[in-house]
């Protein structure tokens, strides 16, 4: 496969990733951005990781976090590897090949995982639909970019069943999803928020990151998002801080007493 060395958090992280394949890029970073630190050690899980870019920049963002990448295209799992290991990052982020959307739970005891037992996943799934316009070029390229129709309410199963009580999850996708997350999320999860992401001022959101508590009975929010870019094309002040510096993306959640309700 023939790859590409990038570099992410202004060159504190170099990623291999595929060069005609799917490139992790923005969405990645917002997403692991959006990981609370808490300044004692958790764990996160990275769903359908790719080459690892989110679960990566969590781990070099707090050092107390110790990842769980998992991914199920072993070109793909073996690219991750590398990136675990060429970051210096092996001691805290490990890699696991299974397909989030269809595994058991003997699998995940083969994997060395079990369900209810991180504080925090997330995931940056395919934005497409099978079927809906023209696939992609190549057989990974399409599989990281488009899933079944029915696979979103999948992946926040997945979420659920590996988060603890009280454990959090968040998604990034385009905004013209979100209905479809909130309804997937709002079975598993309470305390939902949604972050837009705007690539301008004025602009409708291009993406939204949805977050929410395991068990939480706090009401859905609007958060009043986040502008990526100014109006000559440069990021703004505060992306530049998330993309280049790894300062971390805020996201309200519901307030201290309505996240202990659901513990």
């Amino acid at each position: 496969m023939s790859v590409t060395d990038d570099a992410f958090l202004g060159g504190q992280l170099n990623i291999l990733q595929p060069r005609q394949g799917y490139r992790a890029g923005l969405d990645a970073v917002m997403l692991a951005a959006a990981v609370e630190a808490r300044g004692a050690p958790f764990r996160v899980l990275d769903a359908g990781a790719g080459v690892g870019t989110a679960g990566l920049c969590v781990a070099w963002r707090c050092p107390e976090a110790r990842v769980v990448l998992v991914e199920r295209e072993p070109e793909l799992v073996r690219l991750a590897e590398e990136n675990v290991a060429r970051n210096g990052l092996g001691d805290r982020v490990s890699v696991v090949e299974a397909d989030v959307s269809n595994v058991t739970a003997r699998e995940l005891a083969r994997c060395g995982l079990s369900e209810a037992s991180f504080d925090q996943v997330i995931a940056n799934p395919p934005y497409h639909i099978e079927g809906a316009g023209t696939a992609a070029g190549n057989d990974l390229k399409a599989a990281a970019h488009a899933m079944p129709e029915a696979e979103l309410d999948s992946w926040w199963r997945f979420l659920a069943r590996m988060a603890k009580p009280s454990g959090r999850a968040l998604m990034i996708h385009k905004a013209s999803a979100l209905p479809d997350m909130i309804e997937a999320a709002n079975r598993r999860f309470g305390g939902l928020v949604a972050m837009p992401l705007f690539s301008r001022a004025g602009e409708p959101a291009h993406r939204v990151l949805l977050g929410g508590i395991k068990g939480s009975r706090a009401e859905f929010r609007l958060d009043a998002g986040f502008v990526v870019h100014e109006q000559d094309g440069d990021f703004t002040p505060g992306a530049r801080d998330v993309l280049r510096l790894g300062r971390a993306l805020r996201v309200a959640y519901g307030t201290t007493r309505e996240a202990d309700a659901a513990s």
